[in-house]
């Protein structure tokens, strides 16, 4: 049977110039929670994530990169230094709630979309941006990316042992996490708006995003000059198994080294190492003979052992692994679509979940320019095919 229950943002049209996955992270998750996303394209090319890592866009087929980030929008594809379809983004944003962008600072009042000029044509709008750095500061007009923000934020620097050398974290949690700011900015702006009747200005930054992230770490550095690494804890670490790897956190119990020496069948080494700072003193001790046990059988095995102790532990997989796991079917974390070109697809789904109302997929991830009639004739803009 369809799902025809009202999702939460229902009646909120949403455009959309946001490209690559920052801004199109938050717009989808807003798609999906049921505004009307219209996405505001380039006609040559469109989105650059419709080509990246090498993928092309070619006779309508879309990248999986980018239909990871775009389902429940529709395209309209506009060049915008035409001066007749300005005017018909204008119209666009006349009827709209929410204005998003992930340009560069400076981009969007080049583009005549800025906030300035927006609130006059529509002063409840709510405009959203997200962006590097931030709309001032020295390093406003600095290329924002996902790898750049995780060297400039301080979190490339810090890694679990500082003998290892400084490498790029392989999945872009800058841009995520920043894209989640970003829908949390808006969604607590149209609540503001409900109150008020006005519309505002808000903004979220990669930059601003990661050092939000390291809270903890920042205040403890600041107020004893000292850095946390939570990597470092005595009794946690990676270990290889006979046949793969598991992450053991040896924490949040009374003893712990003395339940892991039970689980290895060695001697107590709480004995020895009875105090943190002693354990702290002898980690390379402690992980050498934790290693040489844990080689010696399976992952499954020493998983079950360790969790018949209660100690916090779990295999170490890969991603082809987790999206075949039992938990993420049952969490129904993978959606399956049609697409009319690509055929069958699987996504990853919504990480939200409601009692009242089923995550669904309105609209398959679009081709350039797919809703442009649909759209106008929405606006009473007649097209050049009809006229």
């Amino acid at each position: 049977m369809e799902n025809t229950k009202t999702l939460p943002l229902d009646g909120i049209r949403v455009v959309d110039f946001t490209q690559v996955m920052m801004g199109p992270s938050a717009t989808q998750m807003l798609g999906d929670l049921g505004a009307d996303v219209i996405k505001v394209e380039n006609p040559k090319g469109g989105d650059l994530s419709r080509n990246s890592f090498g993928a092309k866009d070619e006779k309508g087929l879309n990248n999986p990169i980018f239909c990871s980030l775009n389902r429940n929008k529709r395209s309209l594809a506009l060049d915008l230094k035409d001066p007749e379809s300005r005017e018909a983004v204008y119209s666009l944003i006349k009827t709209a709630d929410v204005v998003v962008n992930n340009f560069r600072a400076g981009i969007m009042k080049k583009l005549g979309f800025d906030y300035e000029t927006l609130k006059q044509i529509n002063p409840a709008i709510i405009y959203a941006s997200g962006s590097g750095y931030g709309s001032e500061g020295p390093y406003v007009h600095k290329g924002g990316q996902d790898v750049i923000a995780q060297a400039m934020s301080g979190v490339m620097s810090r890694r679990s042992d500082p003998s290892l050398p400084i490498t790029i974290y392989a999945t872009p949690l800058c841009d995520y996490t920043a894209g989640m700011h970003l829908v949390q900015s808006i969604m607590a702006a149209l609540i503001a708006r409900m109150k008020t009747g006005e519309g505002d200005c808000v903004e979220v930054s990669l930059y601003n995003s990661m050092i939000a992230m390291q809270m903890q770490e920042a205040a403890f550095q600041m107020y004893t000059g000292k850095e946390i690494n939570w990597a470092e804890m005595p009794l946690t670490g990676v270990f290889e198994t006979s046949d793969g790897a598991l992450v053991l956190v040896g924490a949040f119990k009374k003893n712990p080294l003395q339940d892991i020496s039970e689980v290895l069948g060695i001697e107590d080494l709480s004995e020895r190492f009875p105090e943190l700072q002693s354990q702290r003193d002898a980690k390379p001790y402690l992980h050498e003979r934790f290693g040489s046990e844990f080689a010696k059988n399976s992952t499954a095995y020493w998983i079950e052992k360790l969790e018949g102790k209660d100690l916090l532990c779990a295999p170490v997989k890969t991603l082809e692994e987790t999206l075949e796991d039992e938990q993420t079917r049952v969490n129904q974390m993978i959606t399956s679509i049609d697409h009319p070109l690509n055929g069958p697809m699987r996504l990853v789904g919504s990480p939200i979940k409601f009692t009242n109302v089923d995550f669904r997929i309105r609209h398959n991830p679009p081709r350039i320019g797919e809703h442009n009639a649909e759209i106008l004739r929405e606006l009473g803009i007649e097209t050049r095919e009809e006229s």
